[in-house]
């Protein structure tokens, strides 16, 4: 009978972990992530292109607003699209393409916006990148850490994004 009642119980959700510990490990995971990829992607961006890292965090500076918002309707226009696109057969070659593609200037976008963020708190000096890599990282990670913070850093990479996209798109 005890054995019914936790394998009924298992499948409808219940947790028998009250304490909690998946989810830490959950946002623990989710956090590391967050750091290592701003940190990453960063680092590639700032050695590979600074001059343009640089002019992306100045757009998202100058325009923050107007880059969230332009993030924002083109990252749903490409949900909808993505959607669309995989819901037929032939529509899922190019579906996964762009998903990825659209990760990928998804995490340049959200680099560069914590990049600027992380330039404003930190000062350095001109071409000085690994102080403020190591904030902006840091404060992706911390944000996602938080749980509700991961709203906010949502808002920080749709910022980027939409710098990015309307820099490519303009």
């Amino acid at each position: 009978m005890i054995s019914q009642l936790t394998s009924i119980a298992l499948q409808s959700g219940f947790d028998p972990d009250p304490s909690g510990l998946d989810v830490a490990v959950n946002l623990g995971g989710s956090a590391v992530s967050a750091f290592l990829t701003t940190l990453v992607v960063g680092a590639i961006m700032v050695a590979l292109a600074p001059d343009y890292t640089r002019r992306m965090m100045n757009a998202v500076r100058e325009d923050a607003v107007g880059s969230f918002v332009y993030g924002l309707v083109l990252l749903l226009g490409l949900v909808v699209a993505i959607v669309l696109l995989a819901v037929t057969i032939i529509g899922i070659v190019l579906a996964i393409p762009l998903a990825l593609v659209a990760s990928l200037v998804w995490a340049v976008g959200a680099a560069i916006g914590y990049l600027a963020i992380a330039e404003r708190l930190v000062k350095p000096e001109p071409d000085e990148w690994l102080g403020p890599l190591l904030v902006a990282a840091g404060l992706n990670g911390l944000l996602v850490l938080t749980g509700i913070g991961g709203i906010v850093s949502f808002c920080i990479g749709a910022a980027g994004f939409g710098a990015v996209l309307r820099d490519w798109l303009d």
